[in-house]
């Protein structure tokens, strides 16, 4: 069954509803960053700039405008567009009107049963708790392989073997997620990491299950872009999980 490519993306930006402006845009190392006077948004940073941008700067435009830019073709304005739609979903209070407040012990695969299931990883992440020594099967895939790693040219392959299947946000950025999804259309898909929306109009796009974070702590958070600071930016927010009814 093939989809209307952008579908989803479409979803994702029409769920955007905010006109407030964007006050600071930053590429990090690491992490894409967008703030309004309110809310901070954050995405995973993706090279790619050989394509000219939709937007010759992101400072000053409403955030449901710049949320657009996910759709980019140019990665790197791809990341701030999905770092601006993350200002609008991935708040504090949107995680408690959506009763979506979660804990890093259970997060993504809460109340499933990972006994001999065969499971996909998409993007290089150590998964679940439990899940090594629970799962028949693993297969990591990755653009940028580290041992034990697949390619991700591979996924065309392994993914409909799946049970069960994680796949990074930042897959939304590199516009990877639309074909992983049509080869995973039996399997349990988890959207899962920091730059995944809080956005419920996705479990309707093929995913089952959302998990994230929002962003609690707007000045750390700040702070670990502008450095460059590795690891796990868990400590600036709050994990998040929505799951299809």
């Amino acid at each position: 069954m093939k989809h209307d490519f952008f579908a989803l993306y479409d979803a994702l930006v029409d769920g955007v509803k905010s006109p407030d402006p964007i006050e600071y845009a930053r590429l990090g190392e690491r992490w894409a960053l967008i703030e309004t006077a309110s809310a901070s948004g954050m995405a995973m940073f993706t090279e790619g700039r050989s394509i000219a941008p939709l937007f010759p700067s992101m400072e000053g435009l409403p955030l449901r405008e710049a949320a657009e830019a996910v759709k980019s073709w140019n990665l790197e304005e791809a990341s701030l567009g999905l770092a601006a739609a993350n200002a609008f979903y991935n708040t504090p209070e949107r995680v408690e009107a959506l009763d979506a407040l979660t804990t890093m012990e259970i997060y993504s695969t809460e109340g499933i049963d990972l006994r001999g299931m065969t499971v996909g990883i998409i993007g290089h992440m150590r998964g679940p708790k439990g899940l090594h020594e629970q799962a028949r099967a693993i297969y990591t895939l990755e653009r940028a392989p580290q041992e034990g790693d697949y390619p991700d040219s591979a996924c065309d392959l392994l993914l409909p073997r799946c049970d069960l299947v994680l796949i990074t946000g930042s897959s939304l950025v590199n516009k990877t997620l639309p074909h992983l999804l049509e080869l995973c259309e039996q399997a349990i898909v988890i959207l899962t990491g920091p730059s995944v929306p809080l956005c419920p109009a996705l479990l309707d796009c093929g995913i089952d299950r959302i998990a994230g974070m929002a962003i609690a702590d707007r000045a750390a958070l700040r702070a670990r872009v502008e450095s460059g600071r590795r690891g796990s930016p868990y400590g600036e927010g709050i994990p998040f999980l929505l799951k299809k009814r």
